[in-house]
């Protein structure tokens, strides 16, 4: 017999996927398509937003950066939108990078709408699986345990309610990957632990900027819990003559809230000074203050740093910062550029009339995405969908029981980070005045006070918090299964078995509304148009995300993504105030349409004024086509639009006219 090479004896099993991890991916797997469903067969057609908001910018966001790479330029920039003011950058814009990422190799093959529902469904897995390897490390949870808390946040209420226009808050993977870097980093404190928390950060930015603000939040409260214990301290002997004085200006001003809520306000005197209360803000603020300072006397918290904490080298720290300013440069160069260049946009922060919260009563209503409540109640998504995906804040109601129970009969003692950054995030989420069935109670909140604080001020939208306190919830319900799986250890699988199906009853949010991604075909038609020319929607306008001139619509956006051709209204997340005066100052034609797209009628000076500079503007901006939604735009107001660009009209589809110039004239 001639020689032969060794026979490789490695058991077949070592050179396989591990069976309970394939098991938990394809787990998570099923649970995505069942919980999306019927969005399975309908991946090229239909979306789980409606593509005329915010859903149809966060497709085309991934359309922008598939067209900018593909012509050799920074998709970071863009003259796709607002193309008469040069190329705008797209660092402040909400641009979920990473989902634009993932979208690039897809969009070629399957197309825009199918490659951006297989991107959602594979970032909901994620967030699913980042949230089983987090109840792993930070629980005694066992792989069941730990799948059912991936569940309870991947397709918590708050999440599945920003899959309907939020996409970036719903790509939230990288948040319980950032708290597990966290926990490695404090087990073995080296150089490589700190680059993964520095990456997190970065990936959590490039999904949405809101995510990379909480990572330092989050980090900053893991420090602090590991680094300073809170004790009660002994009770002082003797009376303390000032919190009797502090109990009576409590009732004072309790006296003064109380009258102002049975009154009108009215005006006093105090040694000579008038003073003016005609609202609740400023009395419940102190009186708020007020009682806090007495809770802080009766509880008398001290606070002790924990001795033999080995503080992270300085080597690990500059490593973590520089594996977090990496992957971000890009950004942070367009950033610093646009404020440079004057065209950096930071909102201001007013006391009363900034972004409100959720209601209170909010975190403890049942699942308004189940098909239950949905039948009961209405469907909140279809009748207010604005409200719906921005303040949905439903905490899974049997996770507060289980964890509540594990407390009471197991004496279940979770480390106070988990605490905190539930119970925490949740009141942030509060907002910066606390409302109460609708009412604002004018109670301030801790972010009334932490919104002034940078870099937290650039999450200027405090009902996005409960996403973190939803993530807390999860991890504490692994905690809490654990605890009451050792207590009783020989019922621990049938305890997991009916706080599984008992959770997944409660989440339960399919048959999930799906909304239409077809594009009318007059877009078509554009698209066929071989030039490079530009194409005006009315009605017209500029939008960001806190203010708008005219009447921009996301969906002509959306409808980029089929005939991609420039456009010369547009959306972004942030659009600085030159670029708006730009548009509507030194265009006087732009500024006419914007007010016809308002809609406001028009002067005979305004006819006029179109007329005289039609031709000249429709050279000058290679205006291609024009599409009227005759729903939005009076007939005079396209009357008048006809006139001055001599259109001649192309094809009609339901409300949608589409237009062209006709051709010059020969001489």
């Amino acid at each position: 017999m001639g020689n032969h090479p060794p026979c490789d004896t490695t058991p077949l099993s070592a050179m396989r996927v591990p069976a309970p991890q394939l098991a938990v991916v394809l787990g998570y797997g099923l649970v995505a398509s069942a919980f999306t469903w019927p969005l399975l067969l309908n991946l090229g057609t239909h979306l789980t937003g409606d593509p005329g908001g915010d859903t149809g910018v966060y497709v085309w966001n991934q359309w922008v950066f598939h067209q900018e790479v593909l012509r050799g330029n920074n998709p970071l920039g863009t003259d796709q939108i607002l193309s008469l003011t040069g190329r705008i950058g797209l660092s402040q814009h909400n641009y979920t990078v990473f989902l634009n990422l993932l979208a690039f190799p897809l969009i070629s093959l399957l197309g825009v709408v199918t490659s951006f529902n297989l991107v959602y469904l594979l970032m909901s897995v994620l967030t699913s699986l980042m949230t089983y390897g987090l109840a792993r490390a930070a629980t005694s949870a066992t792989r069941t345990e730990a799948f059912l808390a991936g569940v309870a946040f991947a397709w918590s209420p708050v999440l599945v309610a920003r899959s309907t226009g939020h996409f970036s808050l719903a790509a939230a993977a990288p948040l319980p990957a950032f708290i597990w870097a966290l926990v490695h980093a404090e087990k073995h404190r080296t150089a490589g632990s700190a680059a993964l928390v520095g990456l997190c950060i970065a990936w959590a930015t490039l999904c949405d900027v809101y995510y990379g603000v909480y990572c330092v939040m989050i980090a900053v409260l893991y420090v602090a819990t590991i680094a300073i214990c809170v004790t009660r301290a002994p009770a002082p002997a003797g009376r303390r003559p000032w919190v009797w004085l502090l109990d009576v200006v409590i009732v004072c001003f309790g006296g003064l809230a109380t009258g102002l809520v049975l009154g009108r306000g009215g005006s006093f005197t105090v040694l000579g000074v008038a003073i003016h209360m005609r609202s609740l803000y400023t009395p419940v603020l102190v009186l708020t203050v007020l009682m806090v300072a007495r809770f802080a006397a009766w509880w008398r918290p001290r606070l002790t740093r924990i001795p033999d904490l080995c503080p992270l080298p300085i080597k690990a720290v500059l490593v973590g910062v520089l594996a977090c300013v990496g992957p971000l440069s890009p950004v942070l160069y367009g950033t610093v550029e646009g404020a440079i260049d004057g065209q950096f946009v930071s909102p201001r922060i007013f006391w009363r009339s900034s972004p409100r919260g959720v209601d209170l009563l909010s975190l403890i209503t049942p699942n308004p995405n189940h098909p239950v409540m949905r039948l009961l109640l209405g469907d909140p998504q279809a009748a207010l969908p604005t409200i719906f995906v921005e303040y949905t804040a439903s905490f899974s109601l049997v996770a507060i029981i289980v964890i509540a129970a594990a407390v009471w009969l197991a004496g279940y003692r979770p480390k106070p980070v988990w605490w905190w950054l539930t119970i925490g995030f949740a009141l942030m989420a509060l907002g910066p005045f606390i409302y109460l069935a609708g009412t604002n109670t004018h109670i301030p909140g801790p972010w009334a006070l932490l919104r002034y604080v940078t870099p937290m001020s650039l999450a200027r939208t405090p009902t996005r918090f409960a996403i973190v306190a939803a993530l807390g919830l999860a991890i504490l319900l692994a905690g809490a299964l654990a605890t009451l799986g050792t207590r009783w250890p020989q019922r621990r699988r049938a305890i997991t078995a009916l706080v599984g199906v008992m959770l997944l009853a409660e989440l339960w949010p399919a048959p999930r509304t799906l909304y239409s991604a077809a594009i009318s075909p007059v877009y078509d038609t554009i698209s066929r148009d071989p030039r490079n020319v530009r194409v005006l929607t009315l009605p017209f306008g500029i939008r960001d995300g806190v203010s708008s001139i005219g009447n921009f619509r996301p969906r002509s956006q959306f409808n980029q993504t089929r005939h991609e051709k420039r456009l010369i209204g547009g959306y972004l997340s942030r659009v600085s105030t030159r670029r708006f005066e730009r548009m509507r100052i030194d265009r006087p034609t732009l500024a006419i349409l914007m007010k016809m797209s308002e809609p406001q009628p028009l002067s005979a000076e305004d006819i006029t004024t179109l007329a005289a500079q039609g031709e000249r503007f429709v050279t000058n901006t290679d205006l291609g086509y024009v599409v009227i939604d005759s729903r939005l735009i009076p007939e005079q107001s396209t009357q008048a639009v006809i006139n001055a660009w001599r259109l001649e009209e192309v094809q009609r589809d339901q409300h949608l006219t589409l237009y062209r110039p006709a051709a010059p004239q020969a001489p």
